[in-house]
């Protein structure tokens, strides 16, 4: 991986690393159905209005399969993982989203788009052991509710993992902001129904909506417009591969904005998932083809 491609995605991680703070203060407030719908729904239209701007066309011939990509890459993931937000610890749901990247390594290889190595597979578990230093995993009683909200957060991670090659093969044949505005919007139908139904229910404070906002407009819209670009040019796993640093800068956020305890354990699991995601991406700060700035992404 070219070294513009890594470091650009540990500056989407960054980004996406405050949503451990921000879905914790916008799910239990808003529920579910109506913080996932509101966020993929801001996203839509801030995708939408910089479509406008551009003049491009919405690639509606192509609606089947931005349907598809909208409910296993956008709406399950998203509602599967705020509703085992509820139930589920933080940290183990920062170890659980890890599997994402292993399920799409195996999808990958299913679909024939990448191949399944011993080196990212080995990947995958020295970020499994990294993520869990960092977030300082302790006892857990195994409620029915941990164990439902567990199965939720694989259930998020399996269709995050599987929408990651079907997300390389449509980049083929549409332009990166015509594919993150198209399955957002359709993302955002799928939930709307389950939001409106629940509605009544959902309590409002500026901080659970300012959280969704931002959420909506920046990470789920921007940031992954971005990371559409990125995918063009690298595998579906290396791309996903940005999963394993989202939790530590989750942690990283924490401690900024929490004040919460950095250990010695903190910096062991990060330098891990450093090298796990080297890994998996096959970046190498050493090799010259790593170091070579290439041209601008187009769209």
């Amino acid at each position: 991986m070219k070294s513009r491609y890594f470091f650009q995605l540990v500056a989407l991680s960054a980004l996406w690393g405050t949503g451990f703070l921000l879905t914790r203060i916008a799910t239990p407030v808003l529920g579910p159905s109506v913080a996932a719908a509101a966020r993929i729904g801001l996203g839509a239209i801030t995708l939408a209005m910089i479509m406008r701007h551009q003049k491009l066309d919405w690639p509606w011939q192509h609606w089947r399969e931005l349907l598809l990509l909208g409910a296993a890459a956008i709406a399950l993931p998203h509602f599967l993982s705020a509703w085992s937000s509820l139930y589920l610890p933080s940290g183990y749901s920062a170890v659980v989203g890890v599997t994402s990247v292993l399920f799409g390594a195996f999808a990958a290889a299913w679909m024939k788009d990448d191949t399944l190595t011993w080196t990212k597979l080995v990947g995958c578990l020295l970020a499994f052991s990294g993520v869990a230093l960092v977030v300082r995993l302790g006892p857990i009683d195994p409620s029915p509710e941990v164990l439902a909200g567990t199965a939720l957060a694989v259930g998020a991670c399996f269709f995050t993992g599987f929408s990651m090659p079907l997300l390389k093969r449509a980049i083929q044949r549409m332009p990166p902001l015509s594919i993150t505005a198209g399955i957002h919007a359709f993302g955002f139908l799928l939930l709307l129904p389950g939001a409106l139904w629940k509605l009544p229910q959902a309590q409002f404070s500026w901080a659970a909506l300012s959280a969704v906002a931002l959420m909506g407009v920046i990470t789920s819209g921007l940031a992954y417009w971005q990371y559409m670009r990125i995918v063009q040019h690298v595998s579906a796993v290396a791309a996903h591969s940005s999963t394993f640093m989202v939790t530590i800068f989750g942690v990283i956020w924490g401690h900024l904005v929490l004040d919460e305890v950095f250990t010695l354990a903190s910096y062991a699991g990060g330098a891990l998932v450093l090298l796990a995601t080297m890994m998996v991406t096959g970046f190498n700060p050493l090799s010259p083809r790593d170091r070579k700035t290439p041209s601008a992404p187009p769209g």
